[in-house]
């Protein structure tokens, strides 16, 4: 895993930017710590950090190889899990290697078969290449959207990174959030597209983009489409077992030390049981991570989300699987930590006020970070296999908006806007926008003919999920781990496995009455019997009162700095009451708000961002 930046001009020497080069390279510090690279010539800058995964001496970027035209250089992030297969073939047409990286598998597919060397990948990607030839730089990013890439097209050219600050590091480009940037921010859709700041936008995942004198043409190379399914159920269990078998031997291969990512629920408990499995036939113990809080489990309150803590579980798998395991438990100080905050706020590149399901995944991260270099997680298995509690609630699925938008009973979306400044909520017009999105996001779903109006409903649902949700969940665990240098990998976002398991009917997908029939069936033998009976329960938040009153304490803070920008777009008098409430009595709504505020602080304390509304 690592950063990638650079930049293309067909009218300027970019030899004569070495340093602004430099400059963008190195916001990838976190991302790449173990090494640096630049490729620079006169119409382009490619820019690289590297994080040493596999074949630790040989795999330095950029990569240059000598083609019949000119040079052909490559900057890479992320894994291709079936290099080998592919360096194999490649060795039979005739290439030689020089290292073992699957960098090099890439950039002499590329050689081979040009940018149809996409279609014969599987793993998370986000690469630049560089033909000399037809100067000409190719863009890719994996199926799911694992990995992140970003863009800026510019008069003559463009200039892309990982994140947006690589981006932000090049003088020609500004620091202006538009009404339009701004809109997503509150309104959680996750458009396809959006990057926060004006005039750059992600790479669609599953898309190859091309630049050259001509100008920028993209071009999708997979998409989810509608497929009969033909397997009954106990092929389908079984499909479904031999293909995470598979997956997780590929996404087991490392050359440094690895872990799986442990939460007692369904998801974690059965990728522990596979990957350790797998390890004690090479005679190795899995090492596995948790996170938790002082005295959550003694204190646990049930609520619309959680019905259960997640410790006792996480105890079962690991007393049935034998691994080393550590807790990592946290206090309300170190959640609410400032410090801790611009850290993430700085990995994010914007202010989404999440709050402690950041600053935790971020602070597990960074201990998992002392011991291994990369993990395995769940993420992903709700969306391909239906597990949030709203595709399973009759309310939320007839709603005409986003299912996740629809379920909460504690507190509408509508709630959540209260906080934003009322001359901004007016113009921003988000109910507008939300419904916007939603129809041009249900209109991208195939159907088969002949579905019944349940199998349709379900299959736009479970598209929604892997085309928006799921790709806000990517996003945060890429920045969280990067931030620390951990490469975190999600097997469960294998594009052959969201395929096979995204046109199994829905009654398929829940054959035992419950929420993943096929994910627990499939891997009912490597887990105990607790977590095969237990409820989903999402990613834990602390229920400790003394967070809330240290968010209370920053807002009141920010509060005393009259003339602050965050005033322009919160609503200050919402903020003067929500400090006053008892924080062992506070709506979820007000608690979010407080985290929101903290962010967007921190954000612009950070960035200094142009807000222009008009």
């Amino acid at each position: 895993m690592c950063g990638i930046a650079g930049w293309v001009s067909f009218e300027a020497d970019l030899t004569r930017r070495q340093g602004v080069v430099d400059g963008m390279t190195e916001t990838m510090a976190c991302r790449g710590p173990d090494a640096r690279g630049t490729f620079v010539r006169e119409h382009v800058a490619l820019g690289h950090r590297r994080l040493a995964v596999i074949d630790l001496p040989g795999g330095t970027q950029p990569m240059v190889a000598e083609a019949g035209g000119g040079q052909v250089a490559i900057v890479y992030s992320g894994e291709v899990y079936n290099y080998r297969e592919l360096r194999s073939r490649l060795r039979g047409l005739g290439h030689a290697f020089r290292t073992d990286s699957d960098t090099e598998v890439v950039l002499r597919g590329y050689l081979e078969w040009g940018e149809g060397v996409v279609e014969r990948l599987n793993g998370m990607y986000a690469l630049a290449i560089w033909d000399q030839q037809g100067e000409k730089l190719v863009l890719v990013r994996d199926r799911m959207g694992i990995k992140p890439l970003y863009i800026h097209p510019t008069p003559d050219g463009v200039i892309f990174g990982s994140e947006p600050k690589a981006i932000l590091a090049n003088p020609l480009v500004r620091t202006v959030v538009d009404i339009d940037g701004m809109r997503e921010l509150f309104a959680f859709t996750k458009a396809p597209d959006w990057a926060l700041w004006r005039g750059m936008t992600e790479l669609l995942p599953g898309t190859v983009m091309t630049v050259d004198r001509r100008g920028i043409r993209r071009r999708p190379y997979w998409r989810l489409t509608a497929r009969e399914h033909r397997d009954d159920t106990g092929r389908t269990v079984e499909k479904v077992r031999d293909l995470l078998t598979d997956i997780i031997d590929r996404q087991l291969v490392s050359d440094v030390p690895r872990c799986v990512l442990l939460s007692g629920g369904l998801d974690s408990s059965a990728i522990t049981g596979l990957a350790a499995r797998q390890l004690a036939r090479r005679g190795e113990r899995l090492r596995t991570f948790s996170v938790d809080f002082v005295n959550q489990e003694a204190n646990f309150v049930p609520d619309e989300m959680r019905d259960t803590p997640d410790s006792p579980f996480v105890r079962d798998v690991v007393r049935l699987v034998g691994s080393e395991h550590r807790d990592v438990v946290l206090n309300p100080a170190e959640l609410s930590d400032l410090s801790v905050r611009r850290a993430v706020i700085g990995a994010r590149d914007l202010p989404l006020g999440l709050g402690d399901l950041d600053s935790s995944l971020y602070l597990l991260f960074r201990a998992i970070r002392e011991q291994s270099t990369v993990a395995l997680s769940g993420e992903s298995a709700d969306e391909v296999f239906g597990g949030y509690r709203w595709f399973h609630d009759g309310v939320a699925l007839k709603a005409d908006t986003f299912p996740w938008l629809a379920f909460s009973t504690a507190f509408t979306l509508e709630s959540r806007w209260d906080i934003i400044h009322p001359d901004l909520r007016g113009r921003l017009r988000l109910p507008e926008y939300v419904a916007d999105q939603y129809a041009t996001a249900v209109a991208e779903v195939d159907h088969l003919p002949g579905e019944s109006d349940l199998e349709h409903r379900m299959r736009t649902v479970c598209h929604l999920h892997l085309t928006r949700f799921v790709r806000q969940l990517l996003d945060r665990k890429d920045r969280m781990s990067m931030a620390v240098g951990l490469e975190v990998r999600v097997p469960f976002c294998d594009h052959r496995l969201v395929e096979y398991v995204y046109n199994t009917p829905w009654e398929l997908k829940t054959f035992d009455g419950r929420e993943k029939s096929l994910l627990r069936a499939a891997a009912k033998h490597v887990l105990p019997q607790s977590v095969a009976d237990r409820v989903k329960s999402p990613y834990p938040s602390t229920q400790d009162p003394g967070y809330a009153a240290n968010l209370q304490q920053h807002v009141k803070e920010r509060l005393m700095e009259h003339d602050s920008p965050l005033f322009d777009l919160l609503d200050r008098e919402w903020l003067l009451r929500a400090v006053e409430q008892d924080p062992a009595r506070m709506a979820p709504q007000v608690r979010v708000g407080l985290d929101r505020a903290i962010d967007i602080g921190t954000w612009l304390d950070l960035y200094s961002p142009e807000l222009q509304w008009n």
